[in-house]
Order: C-alpha cells, then sequence, then structure tokens
C-alpha cells in the first residue's frame, strides 16, 4: 500500500513540476504555477471591488496625488523595462490602480493584475516619494513576480494532491475558487490575503529596487525606510511578518543595492537622455539610454 502511494506521489510531483513551471522575471526563479491567470484575475478582482467598496477611502488630496504621482512612475518604469526586453505582451492583463486607504495601520498591499493599496499609516514612515517608492515597488514586484499565483498553486497542491493536477488541466475551477478564498478573503485572520513568505518578500525587494531604480528614485532610500520600519515593532502587520529579521532583510537589501544602482546609474545618470538602448540581454549593465 506504501509503494503504491509512493507511486502516485511520485507521479504527482512529476506531473505538476512538467507541466507547471514558470519563471519570475529578471530573478529567474522557477515556481509552481497551477492556475491560469484568468482565474486568479477574476477571483483577486472582485475580492478587491469588496474591498474598496466598504474601505474608507482617503479625502488626502496631497496624500491621494502623491501615491498616484509615485505609482505612475513605477508602472512606467515596469512599461519601459518589459519593453526593452521584448516582453511587452506580458503586461497585457494588468491595469495598474493606486489607491491610498484611509486607515492608522502601517501597511500596504497589493492584488494581481496591479490593484494596490496603500494605507495612510505607512506614509509616516515613507517619509517622502522615494520611501514611498520603495513601498510601491515592492507591491508592483509581488504582482509581476505573481506570487499570489504561486501562492494559490502551492496551497492547492498541500491541500488536494491529485486533484491540482485537474486543476493545472482546466477540470476544477470549483477548486481553485476555495483555494482562493483562503488566499483572500475579506476579514479573515490574515485580512485581505495571506502573508507571502520569507522568499517572495526577499523577491519582492529585489525587483522593487530595481523597479524604482528604473523609475529615477535612488535605491539607497531603500536602507533608511526599512530601518524605520524596524523601529515600529510588533505593530506592524503581515506587510513584513514572514519576513527575515529586520537585519537580515537589510543585509539583503544592502547586498542587492549595486545591481539596482546599475539600472539607476544606465537610465538616468548620463542625463536622461530618451534614446532607446541597444537591446542584448536583461541585464542592467546593457541599460543605455
Amino acid at each position: 500500500m506504501k509503494r503504491i502511494v509512493l507511486f502516485f506521489s511520485t507521479v504527482i510531483i512529476f506531473v505538476l513540476g512538467f507541466y507547471a513551471c514558470s519563471s519570475v522575471p529578471i530573478t529567474g526563479r522557477q515556481q509552481l504555477n497551477l492556475v491560469s491567470d484568468e482565474e486568479v484575475l477574476t477571483l483577486s478582482l472582485q475580492e478587491y471591488k469588496d474591498f474598496i467598496k466598504t474601505a474608507k477611502l482617503s479625502t488626502d488630496k496631497t496624500g491621494i496625488a502623491l501615491v498616484a504621482q509615485v505609482g505612475g512612475k513605477i508602472a512606467d518604469a515596469v512599461g519601459a523595462y518589459y519593453k526593452y526586453v521584448g516582453a511587452e505582451a506580458m503586461l497585457k492583463d494588468y491595469a495598474w490602480e493606486f489607491n491610498l486607504v484611509d486607515d492608522p495601520q502601517v501597511n500596504a498591499f497589493c492584488m494581481p493584475g496591479g490593484k494596490i493599496v496603500v494605507y495612510t499609516g505607512i506614509l509616516p514612515v515613507t517619509q517622502n516619494e522615494a520611501g514611498l517608492a520603495v513601498v510601491l515597488g515592492h507591491e508592483v514586484a509581488h504582482a509581476l513576480a505573481k506570487h499570489a499565483n504561486e501562492r494559490m498553486s502551492q496551497q492547492m497542491a498541500a491541500q488536494y494532491g491529485a486533484t491540482a493536477v485537474e486543476a493545472l488541466l482546466g477540470k476544477a475551477s470549483s477548486t481553485v475558487k476555495t483555494v482562493g478564498q483562503t488566499v483572500y478573503g475579506l476579514g479573515a485572520q490574515y485580512g485581505v490575503m495571506l502573508p507571502f513568505n520569507r522568499k517572495q518578500e526577499s523577491e519582492a525587494d529585489h525587483l522593487g529596487l530595481i523597479f524604482m531604480s528604473i523609475a529615477g528614485y535612488n535605491p539607497d532610500a531603500a536602507i533608511p525606510f526599512w530601518e524605520r520600519m524596524a523601529q515600529q515593532g510588533t505593530a506592524i502587520p503581515e506587510f513584513m511578518s514572514t519576513h527575515p529579521s529586520d537585519k537580515t532583510r537589510v543585509e539583503e537589501i544592502r547586498k542587492e543595492l549595486p545591481e539596482a544602482k546599475e539600472y539607476y546609474n544606465a537610465v538616468w545618470g548620463t542625463g536622461n537622455s530618451t534614446t532607446t538602448p541597444a537591446k542584448t540581454t536583461n541585464t542592467s549593465s546593457n541599460w543605455h539610454f
């Protein structure tokens, strides 16, 4: 009996690995992806709409304008990067939206497809445009890396085993919905969305540095921002809760800063020329504007 269980478990793992592998932009990390973008977007968009209906949107015109301005720059940077590497088609389902919610939580979150919410409580910590760019770059990175798809896939594989293979083949949309209601779920113990795991959080930090750099924000701003976040203590919700310790996070970001600065210097270091770069590889050193 054990041999039979082991055999089928091996088959399931093989099938999932063969059919459900995708890679994260820039980092190239392989990730499990059992659900289609369409299914994830449909589910998350509805959750987002439900949230916005009940949320207390900020009336602070200055704050609203700041979030929209910084978010727009990050989104434009993403578009420029994807165009440069010939991957514009990958952004076809993204409709960026940046909302400021009147809530004292020191938090922000992102839904698939580019729906991002910033809580007013985090603005005193961001302090300025560059600090806010760290947050929005991080959140945009979650969307682009399809971390929500990955979380749902991991949950599905863990809970349903062989049923996940059926979902992979498009025969179990009800399973996707059930798992989605666990990953998302307003009012649940985890809030709007289950926290991302440490690997995903670190990856969002990494990608966020690059996107904010392309947008024209000095990535050095990330260090003081995360140091200020660390000073918030236990009051910080899921935005940081699954990441390695504050010290480890800052150390990782320090190691990634040279790469981010290559993008920053390549795009902005020569007077913000608008000349299109010659496409060679995806590395920042070949971004010559």
